[in-house]
């Protein structure tokens, strides 16, 4: 039997819903982040760079994209004959089909890919953080403490705590309590969702509670680990941590990318971001084009003004066209001559010549106020937006729009056109 100390699972499978039309189509783990990669790109590298190089990726929720940039782990150095990273599908059984009902019942369904490898250690993650861990100094953490189950958290704010699961711990750092959201927090320890469990620990608390409906990490398997008496310890990190679930928190750490001295540094030699790296030619500047703090994809060219933006691969930027505070992602085209503000714009997009995006007061979204909010436009990939329209703030759009969509030429502040998709 093969053996591996320690053993992957990331979980990749979530809608992301909170990104709204951003998602309507392809996983949040699939998301373009920083210009040329994908949010699942981060937990990845995080694997390889701290020597875990067996990674099971369990997705669900639109897995074409995800599925097509992982293919067998090459750009992760993941491409090995014994481990590697193996895409984990729900699959179907004889009797029934079944979907992971939870992130714990996720990983249960796959007891036998984990079987396989006898791991002495599972390190469960999620697929939609952006950070750089080294999972190698968890373990260590882990065995030192002779620990069960070791739960990665990191300090929040304490008026933020509310948000979070939040553990309340001992002097040696074990746990003693945890908290999910609570109103009034006792601790500012907040769970990253990222947990390394002695295999023996795991493996039995998993087909304990099989039949559990929805059976969870959080809400159920930690619960029943800790009252059982297994020895749960809390791991403290202090790096950059970001969960990119809402449009505005996705919006400001990719603007925070291009900061002077950036929190979050891509370029670092000695812990690289590998992603799937596309062949496309260089990247081209017009004379006339204007360009001040943004990352600029391979393949783009730009012939007119940008400031302050992330540009994916393969983007057109028409002439006398400005872009400011915005994310651009791979292959959309924009005209000449339009302006475009704070704007998410996913990828493959088509906006037309003398467009302005982002203009007027800010209204309440009058759909989901809750998700298009922060005076943003967010464009779902593959849309189009035709020539001379105007287009406030906090606004969706999804598919193929026309002029006859925009009475008098206007899309107001707080509204969306949504043509295609399933209307998120």
């Amino acid at each position: 039997m093969i053996k591996k100390e320690m053993i992957a699972m990331l979980l990749a499978g979530g809608q992301g819903s909170r990104l709204g039309v951003l998602t309507s189509s392809i996983a949040k783990p699939a998301v373009t982040f920083g210009g040329k990669y994908r949010i699942i790109d981060f937990p990845l590298s995080n694997c390889i760079n701290s020597g875990v190089d067996t990674v099971g990726v369990l997705t669900q929720y639109q897995p074409l994209r995800l599925n097509t940039h992982i293919g067998i782990g090459i750009p992760w150095d993941l491409d090995r004959n014994v481990g590697g990273v193996s895409v984990l599908p729900p699959y179907e059984k004889s009797t029934n089909s079944e979907w992971y009902t939870g992130t714990a019942n996720a990983i249960y369904q796959n007891l036998k890919y984990m079987e396989q490898f006898n791991p002495e250690y599972v390190l469960i993650l999620g697929g939609d953080h952006i950070y750089k861990m080294d999972y190698e100094v968890m373990l260590d953490f882990h065995k030192a403490n002779k620990a069960d189950i070791t739960m990665a958290t990191i300090p929040v704010p304490m008026e933020e705590a509310h948000r979070f699961g939040i553990v309340i711990t001992d002097d040696t750092r074990r746990i003693v309590d945890f908290e999910e959201k609570p109103k009034n927090p006792r601790s500012n320890l907040a769970s990253m969702g990222i947990y390394i469990f002695s295999w023996k620990v795991l493996r039995e608390a998993l087909i304990t509670l099989s039949e559990q409906p929805g059976c969870d990490f959080g809400k159920h398997i930690i619960p029943y680990c800790h009252k059982r008496g297994d020895r749960v310890f809390a791991y403290e990190f202090n790096g950059y941590w970001k969960d990119v679930g809402t449009l505005s928190s996705y919006w400001e750490s990719n603007m925070e990318l291009i900061d002077l001295i950036p929190e979050f540094n891509l370029y670092e030699e000695f812990w690289k971001i590998y992603t799937k790296a596309d062949v496309i030619p260089p990247q081209y500047i017009a004379p006339e084009a204007v360009i001040e703090r943004a990352i600029i994809g391979e393949g783009t060219e730009i012939y007119g003004e940008v400031y302050n933006s992330i540009i994916g691969p393969g983007v057109t930027i028409g002439e006398g066209t400005i872009v400011r505070d915005s994310i651009i992602m791979k292959g959309t085209e924009i005209g000449h001559h339009t302006v475009i503000n704070k704007s998410i714009i996913a990828e493959n997009c088509v906006i037309g010549s003398e467009c302005e995006l982002g203009i007027g007061e800010e209204l309440p979204n009058e759909w989901k106020p809750d998700i298009y909010s922060g005076g943003m436009v967010t464009v779902a990939e593959n849309s189009v937006v035709p020539n001379k329209v105007r287009i406030g703030k906090n606004v969706a759009i999804s598919g193929g729009t026309t002029l006859d969509d925009y009475p008098r030429g206007l899309l107001e502040s707080g509204q969306n056109i949504i043509k295609v998709g399933d209307g998120r």
